[in-house]
């Protein structure tokens, strides 16, 4: 990890002064994404009467409790932005593809004035959250990130990041991609159209789809011989309109649709067979209106459903025609972009648009899988950007360590061959042959076992060093006596 962090010139960036505070730094990255824990516990660790990690050593830590770390993320937040911007000379190329989203993340404690109840992405209604909005390059690279109090709506973040893009990163031409729910109507028309050089690459959300529908303007016959194609609408003017249909996302879609139509309808019968039972029957219209609600709030498919409720009856059957409506746009979707022909084609519009996989990826490590940003107990707002910068930067010597490790993981580590046989950009992403066989035998190419990148970090804390450890730091280019 510290040798990877090296080669990448990550202790530089930090600053090379003060030396003892960029080695903290450096430890909790380490700490965060070899064993996260609490900075408590990460600084047990690192002292050397409780030595558990032999990180502090090698950096030369001497005593260091969790004052120590905390002195150090205070000194760590005021180099966010310079540390960012190193990011973006490296990673982000004028005219280029930058990608962006949002997720939440529980909040433990009421002290902090970020922690605020909102849509919870953790289903976690219960708790108070944050909101984190992290920027990528195109391959995923993690750029930037910026915390937001939890109450805030993904939309109303997109003015910073503008701004960071232009002002902090110094970026005339950039592509901006981002979902449906980021990209709204009112925020293109607000932000980014009244900018120039500042394009952009989104999706439409369902409504509108179904009116392009409506009015003609997509004719779903179309996809009995192709399955992509661009179109122009007035209500669109200067944007171009890119219509895919996936046959497999309409499968899932329909499929997903029954279960929850069945299931719902389940829930609704036992609400009426409480209204017609002997004793203590249901009763009261505003009471039975009260827990349909609250079946149909649960599944979202309220529409699809036609409701007569008394007081002292309730009946519900399904809206057959508005079930058909939706059935018939079933694995269609649409793309808007500023961007002209010339410079994005139809394809590669589609493709970088799936791109935005990069980033679920980033908020999987970042929030479960590998450095496990949660529980957040900090209870200033500094100290929680603090700690969600540090996250970033482990994620940043992460991505690098995958990307560099595939051949040894379970990962694709040649997805070019991969791309090669699919049959459409449309269609779902294929394996590559080398990934494929991987995935079967469970050995690399070489014959060494195939590990996960958990297991192989693992495998990398008890230097023996077999031929296995060899080679990984050949991959690396580090050495181990770092």
């Amino acid at each position: 990890m510290l040798g990877t962090t090296r080669r990448l010139e990550l202790d530089r960036l930090l600053a090379p002064r003060p030396r003892r505070a960029r080695h903290l730094i450096l430890a909790m990255v380490g700490a965060r994404l070899l064993d996260p824990r609490s900075k408590l516990a990460t600084a047990r660790g690192l002292d050397p009467e409780t030595l558990t990690s032999t990180l502090g050593e090698v950096l030369g830590l001497g005593r260091a409790d969790a004052d120590d770390l905390y002195a150090a993320m205070d000194w760590l937040l005021p180099q966010q932005a310079r540390i960012e911007q190193a990011l973006a000379r490296r990673h982000l190329t004028d005219g280029g593809l930058v990608l962006y989203d949002v997720t939440s993340t529980s909040f433990e404690g009421r002290t902090c004035p970020l922690a605020r109840y909102g849509h919870s992405r953790d289903g976690r209604r219960d708790k108070r959250q944050i909101i984190c909005g992290l920027l990528t390059n195109g391959e995923g690279c993690p750029v930037a990130v910026e915390v937001f109090a939890g109450n805030v709506g993904d939309p109303t973040t997109l003015p910073t990041q503008i701004q960071k893009l232009r002002a902090r990163f110094g970026l005339a031409r950039v592509v901006l991609v981002g979902d449906r729910g980021m990209l709204t109507e009112a925020r293109l028309r607000a932000d980014l159209q009244p900018i120039e050089g500042l394009d952009w690459l989104t999706a439409l959300r369902a409504p509108a789809i179904q009116a392009l529908v409506t009015s003609g303007a997509v004719q779903l016959s179309l996809f009995d011989q192709q399955d992509l194609a661009e179109i122009t609408h007035p209500d669109y003017p200067g944007e171009r309109l890119i219509v895919g249909q996936n046959p497999l996302l309409a499968q899932a879609r329909a499929r997903k649709r029954r279960e929850l139509l069945e299931a719902t309808e389940r829930d609704l019968a036992a609400i009426t067979a409480a209204t017609q039972r002997a004793r203590r029957p249901l009763r009261g219209q505003a009471r039975i209106a009260l827990q349909v609600g609250q079946v149909l709030g649960r599944r979202q498919v309220g529409k699809h459903f036609t409701l007569a409720i008394t007081e002292t009856s309730l009946r519900a059957t399904r809206d057959e025609a508005t079930i058909a409506r939706e059935a018939a746009r079933d694995g269609v979707y649409v793309l808007r972009t500023s961007v002209d022909a010339a410079r994005l084609p139809t394809t590669e519009a589609v493709r970088r648009y799936k791109r935005l996989a990069q980033i679920e990826r980033a908020f999987r490590s970042l929030k479960t899988v590998d450095l496990k940003v949660r529980p957040i107990h900090h209870r200033t707002a500094d100290r929680v950007r603090a700690h969600v910068f540090l996250c970033l930067l482990a994620y940043y010597v992460e991505w690098h360590l995958r990307r560099t490790l595939a051949p040894m993981l379970f990962e694709d580590d040649d997805p070019a061959a991969g791309e090669a046989r699919r049959r459409s950009v449309v269609a779902p992403a294929q394996r590559s042959p080398r990934a494929k066989a991987k995935a079967l035998t469970k050995r690399t190419g070489e014959g060494a076992p195939v590990h996960s990148f958990p297991t192989l970090l693992a495998d990398l804390a008890t230097l023996t060093p077999t031929p296995l450890q060899q080679r990984a730091f050949e991959l690396l280019g580090v050495s181990p006596r770092v």
